[in-house]
């Protein structure tokens, strides 16, 4: 059965940077399931995933375009520190929640200068050409719940 839209695939995945440094890997919680064609993955990935089957493994290079998006210097900007509520230690690479006209957005601290912190809204792989090596584990039919749903129901297994 070849992946095409709507069916339910479970890939194995390594995802490395330009430097081959490993960012991401399914090796820790198995095998990723997800329903093709519902936005649930990259479009890169997505695509190179079309037309494959159970067993077919394959590495791709997705550009930023086709993945998180390039880097956008206008997401970057810098605000009080005092405009933080709580008192949690801001550390560098946190990340926080902010609440924006488009609802929450999560932002990562690149910098903290005294009273001023530089917060960028960027997704941490914005801008990075993202190496994968994939091997599809399985292809199947998706049932119409998961469809309406439009994610994968396994047991036991909770989406964080």
């Amino acid at each position: 059965m070849k992946i095409e839209n709507n069916l339910v695939v479970q890939i194995h995945y390594t995802l490395k940077d330009d430097q081959g440094e490993i960012l991401d890997s399914s090796a820790e919680h198995g095998p990723l399931p997800y329903i093709h064609g519902v936005g649930a993955l990259i479009p890169g990935l997505e695509k190179e995933l079309t037309g494959k089957k159970a067993g077919d493994k394959f590495t791709a290079v997705i550009a930023p375009a086709d993945g998180y998006g390039d880097y956008d210097k206008e997401q970057v900007f810098q605000v009080p520190a005092d405009g933080f509520d709580g008192d949690d230690e801001l550390e560098l690479g946190m990340q926080v929640q902010l609440d924006s006209e488009n609802g929450p957005m999560t932002a990562t601290i690149t910098a903290i200068d005294g009273e001023e912190v530089t917060l960028d809204l960027n997704h941490p792989l914005a801008g990075v050409s993202l190496h994968f090596d994939v091997e599809v584990v399985e292809v199947r039919e998706a049932t119409k719940q998961e469809l309406e749903h439009g994610h994968v129901h396994t047991p036991g297994h909770h989406h964080h």
